[in-house]
């Protein structure tokens, strides 16, 4: 039997940080598009960087998240890394 509380836990990933790549044009949230997930930092921001190599108007964002949603059921995100 899973305990209720063990249950969420597993669903929601809770302690097991994830990072999400994204890239924007001309820094508009409405060109962001996802090039990775991952649970290493330092791959994060090697793979952030080289989305936007060579690419004239195009920025980089990297959220952390631990799964959290808010009461919208939206994921909670973090912004821990910028850059063009």
């Amino acid at each position: 039997m899973v305990v209720p509380s063990l249950l969420i836990l597993l669903f929601t990933g809770k302690g097991k940080n994830m990072y999400h790549v994204y890239t924007l044009k001309n820094h508009s949230e409405f060109s962001k598009t996802l090039v990775c997930e991952t649970k290493d930092y330092d791959e994060a921001l090697q793979k952030a960087e080289k989305a936007v190599e060579g690419k004239e108007g195009y920025s980089y964002v990297v959220e952390e998240t631990d799964g959290s949603m808010n009461s919208y059921g939206e994921l909670i995100a973090t912004i821990v890394a910028e850059g063009a």
